[in-house]
């Protein structure tokens, strides 16, 4: 495809890229409420190798139908089928494996979107929470009620949780094992929006294009301050502010925003 922008279609996924520069990963599995069977995981690393080749300015994942994501694939830990039954499988095969795929949202240059359609919760929390930004639909779901079941969310969510909702928040929400409704997840702000569902990926693809407006190697310097900040004293998230900042001067996306604030115009970032 011109510019780079391949898709990509797999059983458990697909990657289109319905705008310009701005990729949408569905997980289209609705059956199985779009667990993170081990297929799953190796189609989601294959789109975010695409898009992390692309010169992608936003990348949006949603799911279909009444889940985002279900979380854990049960069936691998119970059942006649069952496959990981030693701790250390689980651990280091799947659950560190979960942990790695979402982590590289985190790292991505450009911003990723949750397009939460409905039920995000165990594993599916911790994508949402691995994204940059969420988008709910009002009838959408979240936690990780992973207690209910003897187990907890060990893919990173009760610490990424801990960072956007604090300490109260998340222990109320983890001990429990609560489902927390779009409205609930919006007061504690942990999401950008919640829309109607019919506005859902319109709603998702329109901050995408807001974020392609901006200076893209802005945007990806500031998105890793934010990140950095959470674990760093702040002397230490300072000079590395300061770093990111220097990296950007003289460049030319620098140049395009400086001349655009003199002639009183706004910065042409999109055609880059």
């Amino acid at each position: 495809m011109e510019g780079g922008f391949s898709p990509f279609e797999g059983v458990a996924l697909r990657l289109d890229w319905p705008q310009r520069a701005i990729g949408l990963i569905s997980l289209t599995r609705p059956r199985q409420m779009n667990t993170l069977t081990f297929e799953l995981l190796d189609e989601f690393g294959r789109a975010l190798d695409i898009a992390s080749t692309a010169p992608t300015r936003a990348l949006v994942i949603t799911g279909v139908e009444r889940a985002f994501c279900g979380g854990a694939h049960l069936h691998y830990f119970a059942g006649p089928g069952a496959s990981l039954l030693e701790p250390f499988d689980v651990r280091d095969r799947y659950v560190a494996r979960i942990a790695a795929t979402f982590d590289r949202l985190e790292a991505l240059p450009f911003p990723t979107i949750a397009a939460i359609n409905g039920y995000a919760l165990g594993g599916g929390c911790e994508l949402a929470l691995s994204c940059d930004l969420r988008v709910l639909s009002d009838a959408a779901m979240i936690g990780v009620p992973e207690v209910r079941l003897g187990a907890l969310a060990g893919a990173g969510g009760v610490q990424k949780l801990v960072r956007h909702v604090g300490r109260s928040t998340a222990l109320d929400w983890t001990l429990r094992g609560l489902h927390v409704d779009a409205r609930t997840v919006q007061r504690h702000g942990l999401c950008s929006d919640v829309v109607a569902a019919e506005r859902l990926l319109p709603r998702s693809l329109e901050l995408a294009c807001e974020l392609r407006r901006l200076g893209p190697k802005a945007v990806a310097q500031s998105k890793r301050c934010v990140y950095v900040s959470e674990d760093a004293d702040l002397g230490t998230a300072q000079r590395f502010g300061l770093d990111a900042l220097a990296m950007l001067v003289g460049s030319a996306e620098w140049k395009e925003g400086m001349a655009a604030f003199v002639e009183r115009r706004t910065p042409e970032f999109d055609r880059w």
